[in-house]
Parts: structure tokens; C-alpha cells; sequence
């Protein structure tokens, strides 16, 4: 028997694009992803720090780099934790401008000293989904991390912050 893997049948692949799945493709990649209007924003939890980490899309934001991701939230406490809220925001273009149209939430914790993180991996992959299908998920996260994201979501862009009712309804009171 042949080892060759060229002879393998392909198993079912996400491709991640960029702009229309559709166009000139004829019927290839046909409900491929497209994460273009999509940006992981990373809060510091203890400090507030608020920033876009393009790397995030790929869980390799420079916070995440050189850590193994455990399921257990006890292996990363200790002497240099740091905990994060992840926020995945999603952004379209309507007829009134651009809008902030998807916003969701994930935690994580990651200790760079023991070279251990804590996410929950199909939760980042579900809130991204949900995200890109424009919900507003933000409960979990305490009140100052929230006020940071929407001072940060502001300040980034203000007409899109204008534009984006769902999203300054779901914030009102942050």
C-alpha cells in the first residue's frame, strides 16, 4: 500500500478571504468566510489598556504569543497573570455610514511567567460568529472594562459611534 496523502480526499476546509467570497470565482469557496470588517479588542482588565490586535484573528495577538492554552482556570493564576476581555467588533456600511455593527465578549487569562493561558476556545469562535451575525453580547463584562470599550469605540472612530444605535443602546448606562 501507498502512503501518498496526495490521493486523500479532502476533508472540509473554512477558506478565510478577503473581500466578496463570490466574486470571480465562479462557485469556489462558495460560503467562504470573510473576516475583513472584523477587529479583536483587547481590554487589560487591571490597567483598562484598550487596543486593536489584528493577530487576534489567529490567536496571535503579542498577549497570546508563547503560551500554551490550558482549560483549567487555576494553571495560569499566580505571580504575573493578567486577565483580558477579548471583544470582537464587527463593522458594516449601511445607508446612513458606517456602524458598529457587531460587538461581543470573551475572557481570557494568560500568565506569560508560567507560559500558560486560560481561554475557552469554541467561545471565542462562537462570540466571533456572533459578532460577524451583528448581536450585541457584552453582559459578562464589569462595568469599568465596558466604559473603557466604549470611550475606545468613540474615540476611534466617532461617526461610526454616532451611526451605531443598537450598539450605544446596549452601552447606554456604561
Amino acid at each position: 500500500m501507498s502512503n501518498d496523502s496526495s490521493k486523500k480526499k479532502p476533508g472540509f476546509q473554512f477558506n478565510i478571504i478577503k473581500d466578496d467570497p463570490l466574486t470571480g470565482h465562479k462557485g469556489q469557496n462558495f460560503g467562504a468566510i470573510s473576516v475583513e470588517n472584523v477587529a479583536p479588542v483587547y481590554i487589560d482588565i487591571d490597567t483598562q489598556e484598550t487596543f486593536i490586535d489584528i493577530g487576534g484573528l489567529h490567536g496571535r495577538a503579542d498577549v497570546e504569543r508563547r503560551v500554551k492554552w490550558v482549560n483549567d482556570i487555576e494553571e495560569p493564576k499566580g505571580d504575573g497573570q493578567r486577565e483580558f476581555w477579548l471583544v470582537w467588533v464587527t463593522v458594516e456600511r449601511t445607508k446612513d455610514g458606517p456602524v458598529y455593527e457587531g460587538v461581543t465578549s470573551c475572557y481570557e487569562m494568560i500568565n506569560k511567567t508560567k507560559k500558560r493561558g486560560y481561554k475557552l476556545m469554541h467561545e471565542h469562535v462562537n462570540q466571533m460568529d456572533r459578532s460577524m451575525k451583528g448581536h450585541i453580547i457584552i453582559d459578562d463584562m464589569d462595568q469599568k472594562s465596558r466604559s473603557a470599550l466604549k470611550k475606545f469605540l468613540i474615540d476611534h472612530n466617532p461617526e461610526m459611534w454616532d451611526n451605531s444605535e443598537k450598539l450605544k443602546d446596549a452601552m447606554k448606562d456604561d
